[in-house]
């Protein structure tokens, strides 16, 4: 069997790349740069890079020939929780570069396709439990512009799968945390500010955390037991910010801060601090959309994959403990 993988050096990429090859597939990993891909598969053999970009999908589109199944866990995302406008680029990269990828890998005759949407296109019961699969978007899921997106390429999926044969299954993760974040991500540079002492206290906030590598073994899964057209939430357990600094005190040895930060003052820092990353041309520390996307502090039921994928949840202190291992070990930190 042979896999085609979207965003193939990302957090998920990467684990899922290695997934796959764990269970005997060959992989075509599609890559921006394939010296860095070089770098972050410099121990895996069984990879073939093929250099591309998801806004313009016709240009690696012939490697799809020969693949049995597309996974799709390229977007638009680290990336709007920037200072920008990100708008155009979402409804590129994340919905309409979607269907143009589905399009091709019909074509090439790709038999079965997973594509990676998010938990946070899920709003909360009326009853205020966690949302399922049932669970329409919530007024959070418009306003913030990533989870609008991937709204709007489900409901692209929605009518492509009316119209063509090509079977897709989507899958719901929660916020992603793990080995291998290179880029790094939110969560990996929380746990670099962390080891660095730059985090200025405690926000009011929390989500669904779930270990990239658990999010992958469910996408394998997917593969074999997925129905198309349906969709699959790995979320993991909910977390607020206390009981992650705790975690990671625990697992670093580095001092949790404890100050309180207040929803209002941590939302005028996120102001701030995008606007000095304008004036400076840095990264934001942290961002009123950041702050915003914890502070609803939504959780999900992740009950659908459990019993139809076999979808499991290692405990948040192995995640931390590998996470902090592999960044020390990258000369991270």
């Amino acid at each position: 069997m042979r896999a085609f993988v979207t965003g193939t050096t990302g957090l998920l990429g990467s684990n899922l790349t290695r997934a796959l090859l764990q269970a005997g597939y060959e992989v075509r990993g599609l890559v921006r740069s394939k010296e860095k891909a070089v770098r972050v598969f410099k121990d895996a053999a069984g990879v073939e890079f093929i250099t591309g970009d998801m806004d313009n999908v016709a240009g690696f589109a012939p490697a799809l020939a020969g693949c049995d199944v597309l996974f799709h866990a390229a977007a638009y995302f680290r990336e709007y929780y920037q200072p920008g406008d990100h708008k155009g680029t979402l409804e590129k990269i994340n919905v309409q570069g979607t269907i143009d990828l589905l399009i091709a890998a019909e074509k090439h005759g790709v038999s079965r396709a997973i594509h990676t949407s998010s938990s946070g296109v899920i709003g909360k019961k009326e009853n205020g439990d966690p949302g399922d699969e049932s669970t329409p978007p919530d007024e959070f899921a418009s306003s913030n512009l990533y989870f609008a997106s991937k709204v709007s390429a489900e409901l692209a999926i929605g009518r492509f799968l009316k119209e063509r044969s090509l079977p897709v299954v989507m899958i719901l993760p929660g916020w992603m945390w793990g080995p291998g974040d290179a880029a790094p991500t939110g969560s990996g540079q929380l746990v670099l500010d962390f080891l660095k002492r730059k985090l200025p206290g405690v926000i009011d906030g929390g989500a669904s955390l779930v270990d990239a590598r658990d999010v992958a073994a469910a996408m394998v899964a997917l593969a074999g037991k997925g129905r198309s057209g349906e969709r699959y939430i790995v979320g993991g357990p909910h977390l607020d910010f206390t009981q992650i600094f705790t975690v990671l005190e625990k697992v670093t040895g580095v001092p949790a801060p404890t100050r309180r930060i207040p929803y209002a003052l941590s939302a005028a820092v996120g102001f701030a601090s995008e606007n000095w990353a304008r004036l400076t041309g840095k990264s934001a520390l942290i961002t009123f959309e950041g702050v915003r996307t914890m502070h609803a502090k939504k959780a999900v039921d992740s009950t659908k994959a459990i019993r139809e994928l076999g979808a499991t949840f290692r405990p948040f202190e192995e995640t931390v403990k590998d996470e902090v291992e592999w960044f020390r070990a990258n000369a991270y930190s």
